[in-house]
């Protein structure tokens, strides 16, 4: 809860439920004025221009992870914390080179609106429903994760309850994208990105003159010639986790698939890559400064709460507290995009109902959002952090779909064997090694590497080893492929 007892408690409750309703309001409008079917609610009929892919991109970047989760982390280990965010810039700018224009131009040749959809369309439907049911789970962690940082802003200003903040904060980013799918979520992230790297850019540079200025700042730090080393051996771990799932996130991805075309992704997708590694240092700097102002935090994601509260003017306080929240809803409603989009397509018309109409497939879509919520909500009262929810999605993703994937749209010769053989070695790798680390026993990981990016190499491995014991096959006639030139 706000430890200063004098806080506007009302003003800054004020704020976030003003803010809150506003964005309801807004999202609920843009839905009105834009009824469609399932094009427009999965993929934006592939109409977003370089602005409005931007600041969908960017917003949905912009939120617990790399707000909360980045300055605890910033807290705790000082300035290599700017991997966190940098890894996910970095991440961003290979989709928007290297993967992103090669995959809508496959789906736009043959009218896939999901990554589920690339994948059956390149490997099959055994891929499709692996991967489907793998990533419904890990997409729980990272909703709860949102929904954890966003209770944290309610209980932090009036001492709400995590499972009370989580259900308000799930009612917001429910309400207005189950109205309008990515067309109308893409216009309220256009405001949250508004008024959060406003409110960032305002209170920054104000919290640091209250603190008594940089030099105080530096003072108040841990005196650890590691705290402030950015080469850091965690950033690296960091980044070897991050990167990938920022190259191949289907949320990612099937956002990329609403660009009007290749260009517009290059141009809008990697634009918003340079603004995430711009912004990585905010998140940075919040963890560094919050030391000025209580250097003994139980809790390491209250830092940019401590922050906003104590470093700024009452109103600007509020108002950034509420650009803060409005972070979270937007990361939210793309996380949820991922859900609701996974099930409709990827299970429901994919294996339950195949002759579903356009209308039942988006009914399904909007149920799928709701139950989502419901299920992301109930979460966040077992898992603990920002951080630790964060990273188990993070580590899900990359050992599964980045191997696949990347291979996939680059050859065309491997095949179901070799995408599941990938997808069951990166999976079983992860947590063979997570349980090691955690339990004990054997650990034959370098210290830089992380249990992900080994789960990475073992899913590229085993994938050369089954393509290449079945090359000699490849080239009979019962066995080849038609090359696909939609990937040339």
């Amino acid at each position: 809860m706000n430890p200063d007892p004098n806080a506007p408690v009302a003003l800054q409750l004020g704020a976030l439920v003003a803010y809150s309703l506003g964005l309801i309001g807004f999202g609920l409008w843009v839905s009105r004025r834009r009824r469609g079917g399932s094009a427009s609610f999965f993929v934006a009929d592939r109409k977003l221009g370089p602005g409005l892919l931007f600041s969908t991109f960017l917003a949905a970047n912009i939120g617990a992870g790399s707000i909360i989760g980045a300055s605890a982390l910033s807290y705790n280990v000082g300035v290599s914390a700017w991997w966190f965010v940098g890894s996910a810039g970095i991440g961003q700018l290979v989709l928007a080179f290297f993967v992103g224009p090669r995959i809508w131009r496959v789906a736009k040749a043959h009218d896939l609106y999901t990554v589920g959809d690339y994948l059956e369309h390149r490997y099959g439907s055994a891929v499709r429903v692996t991967v489907a049911s793998i990533l419904w789970l890990g997409t729980l962690a990272i909703l709860a994760t949102q929904l954890i940082a966003m209770s944290l802003i309610l209980e932090w200003v009036v001492g709400a309850p995590r499972g009370v903040g989580a259900l308000i904060g799930g009612i917001v980013m429910i309400a207005y994208f189950s109205a309008g799918g990515l067309f109308t979520s893409a216009w309220v992230n256009l405001v949250q990105l508004t008024v959060l790297l406003t409110g960032f850019l305002i209170a920054i540079p104000i919290a640091i003159r209250n603190a008594g200025g940089w030099s105080a700042v530096l003072a108040a730090v841990p005196q650890d010639p590691e705290y402030m080393n950015f080469l850091a051996l965690g950033g690296l771990i960091t980044f070897v986790t991050v990167m990938p799932a920022f190259v191949i996130s289907p949320g990612f991805v099937q956002k990329a698939f609403g660009a009007i075309d290749e260009r517009t992704i290059r141009i809008g997708v990697g634009l918003q890559g340079v603004a995430l590694l711009i912004f990585a240092s905010a998140p940075m700097l919040m963890g560094l400064i919050a030391h000025s102002y209580d250097p003994a935090l139980v809790n390491a994601d209250y830092a940019v709460p401590t922050v906003l509260t104590l470093g700024l003017p009452a109103i600007l306080g509020a108002l950034a507290l509420a650009a803060v929240f409005s972070a979270e809803v937007s990361s939210a409603d793309a996380v949820l995009f991922m859900l609701s989009t996974s099930l409709s397509k990827d299970i429901y018309k994919r294996y339950l109902a195949p002759d579903a109409t356009d209308a039942q497939v988006l009914r399904v879509a909007r149920l799928a959002a709701i139950a989502g919520g419901a299920l992301g909500i109930a979460l966040t009262l077992v898992l603990d952090t920002v951080l630790q929810s964060i990273m188990i999605f993070y580590s899900i993703l990359s050992v599964s779909l980045f191997v696949p994937v990347v291979a996939g749209l680059y050859s065309r010769r491997p095949g179901v064997p070799e995408a599941i053989a990938a997808i069951a070695a990166g999976v079983t790798g992860l947590f063979a090694l997570e349980g090691a680390a955690r339990w004990g026993g054997p650990v034959a990981v370098p210290a830089w590497m992380s249990s992900t990016g080994a789960g990475i190499v073992a899913s590229a491995v085993v994938f050369a080893l089954v393509f290449a014991m079945r090359r000699p096959k490849l080239g009979s006639p019962s066995n080849s492929s038609p090359p696909d030139t939609s990937q040339t």
